[in-house]
């Protein structure tokens, strides 16, 4: 009754799409993948001597697909229920919801939870996965059973927050970049109390149990939060009731303010200086004059517009400080990393870490941007007036990427200046500095390419964005688990390299389709190819310590990939659309 008429047209119109038995059929065949292909790396050259072994590989196998699944989750659910409502927003339908009789609750519930529908698939889907791996050993079927709780609320919380910000602000980029900034410095914040507050007191108690990745340890690692008890519980239900409780307190602070901030109060601006315009025209006999004075435009009119005038909204300004907090934040926990640290995880230092994950939230805000700068034109429809001017492609398409670039100059240079302040305190020679910033340079043009094609590529807006913000996603999620894999395996690269083959086909396979959505083409399906495998040779030479080698694993074909990209876009716009002539005509 909360979720109303969006819900139940969901709920009736989801199963005839073919999409919803891919997701299904997908995701099982992606953990299925991922167990075998962590058995066979496990067990490639020292098979199981025992029962000993098979449990702990269950225990291994259940932890790492329990993080992937809530990363997840987390990213899809905030993805996935933002970008629904800015595409309402968008395409100005959003007017015509609030027009009708539906509640404010219908609108905000009832948005989000169908919105998560394909979330709550994809859980539901991995039940019988997970508790297959009990057979194991290691693994209780109470883990399972408070693992998919954690998830379940867990998409809740993130779809609530998504929700919010979507009705909150206006613009699609200042949406997306607020909703995964803002989840990041919660966590932040929420680990940031606990730290200050002590880890006994209740203080943190009530802050850990907001964070789902710590109730997450609690549930894979019950003994360590409980070192004096012989038997320990598994439950999570502290994480589980507060999450719960999050989500229903923003839902409900949502509900009250949704009709307050919708519509925007620029229609009624636009609407009173129109009116006054028409007035004093009409008072003084002469014809209506410019409220604004005319301003010089460049003679690149598309790099004019991303730079020079306010297209993603008033507020950038706030989501760059969330991104300098956040950076902030990341030095002040390396204060706090003791200096017998080696690696974490295994596998990378703590500064690395950190530089890895600024760097994967400026990928995901620079190609946030490529994709919205698109998908505003298309569905402001606008980008159909800019083909009939004398706007060529190559400028409108460098023009884009030009303003990307620019606006989002300062994001790019954080993780550099974070880069510099390790090599200058001896922790990396110059050649490895020079080496980072060549192949951070590579991925920020590709990021940047990828979201121009993705919103060139799909006519749907929220399936441009998902599409282009979910390859940046996983393809780094697909990295981690690369490595977390090698690490576990501790053998010869080259035995291990047949084992990956299904893992890293599965990938391609992706990228291929990603790529040739709409413009196929030999040379962007040779990208989907090899930028996969090359992915996973750079991981084994940074592992084997040999940055040379995973440079180039980087700069050629990601840089063959941007080629690959630009060179039919910047031709001509019946290129770029995937369209011919006779389709204007």
């Amino acid at each position: 009754m909360l979720a109303g008429p969006l819900v139940t047209r969901e709920l009736t119109t989801d199963p005839r799409k073919p999409k919803h038995f891919g997701i299904r059929a997908g995701y099982a065949a992606a953990l299925t993948i991922l167990v075998f292909t962590g058995a066979q790396a496990t067990f490639a050259l020292a098979p199981p001597r025992g029962l000993g072994d098979i449990s702990r590989f269950g225990v291994f196998i259940f932890n790492l697909l329990s993080f992937v699944q809530l990363v997840v989750v987390l990213g899809t659910s905030l993805l996935f229920t933002a970008g629904s409502v800015a595409q309402e927003k968008d395409r100005r339908t959003l007017i015509l919801l609030l027009m009708t009789d539906l509640r404010s609750s219908e609108l905000v519930i009832g948005k989000a939870i169908a919105s998560l529908l394909p979330i709550f698939v994809m859980i539901l889907v991995s039940i019988p996965i997970f508790t297959l791996l009990t057979q194991l050993g290691g693994v209780t079927f109470e883990q399972v059973v408070w693992f998919e709780a954690l998830c379940f609320v867990t998409a809740l919380a993130a779809g609530s927050w998504g929700t919010l910000v979507a009705y909150w602000k206006e613009k699609t980029f200042q949406i997306i970049a607020i909703t995964l900034m803002g989840a990041g410095l919660f966590l932040g914040a929420v680990e940031a109390v606990g730290f200050l507050g002590g880890e006994s007191s209740s203080l943190a108690m009530i802050a850990g149990a907001l964070n789902p990745f710590r109730a997450l340890g609690d549930i894979l690692n019950p003994l360590t939060s409980q070192p004096n008890v012989v038997i320990p519980a598994v439950q999570a239900w502290p994480a589980v009731t507060g999450l719960f409780l999050l989500a229903s307190g923003i839902s409900i602070w949502t509900c009250l303010r949704v009709r307050v901030w919708n519509p925007p109060r620029t229609i009624f601006i636009k609407s009173e200086e129109s009116s006054a315009v028409e007035k004093t025209s009409e008072e003084s006999g002469k014809e209506p004059s410019h409220v604004r004075d005319s301003r010089t435009i460049w003679e690149s009119p598309i790099i004019w517009r991303e730079i020079c005038t306010q297209a993603y909204g008033k507020k950038v300004g706030l989501i760059k400080g969330a991104y300098f907090a956040f950076a902030v934040a990341c030095i002040f926990w390396l204060r706090q990393i003791p200096e017998e640290t080696t690696f974490m995880l295994g596998i990378i230092s703590a500064p690395g870490l950190a530089f890895t994950l600024l760097s994967l939230i400026s990928f995901i805000l620079i190609n946030a941007q490529a994709v919205t700068s698109l998908t505003s034109e298309r569905d402001g429809q606008t980008l159909e007036l800019l083909l009939v001017t004398e706007v060529t492609a190559k400028e409108f398409i460098f023009g884009k990427m030009g303003g990307v670039l620019f606006n989002m100059k300062e994001v790019i240079l954080v993780p550099f200046l974070f880069v510099a302040m390790s090599w200058m305190r001896g922790e990396m020679n110059m050649e490895s500095l020079i080496f980072i910033i060549i192949g951070n340079l590579t991925l920020v043009l590709f990021a940047t390419a990828l979201g121009i094609h993705s919103g060139l590529s799909f006519e749907n807006s929220r399936s441009a964005i998902l599409n282009s913000l979910g390859t940046v996603f996983f393809l780094f999620i697909g990295i981690f688990v690369c490595m977390i894999l090698i690490v576990e395996a501790r053998s010869s690269f080259e035995m291990q390299f047949v084992p990956f083959i299904a893992f890293i086909g599965g990938g391609s396979l992706g990228l291929w389709m990603s790529l040739t959505h709409k413009n196929p083409s030999t040379a962007l399906s040779i990208c989907g190819l090899i930028l996969p495998f090359m992915t996973f040779y750079a991981i084994v030479s940074f592992l084997l310590g040999n940055t040379a080698a995973v440079l180039m694993a980087v700069l050629f074909p990601f840089g063959f990939t941007i080629t690959a990209i630009l060179v039919p876009a910047v031709s001509a716009f019946d290129v770029a659309l995937g369209r011919t002539t006779t389709d204007r005509g």
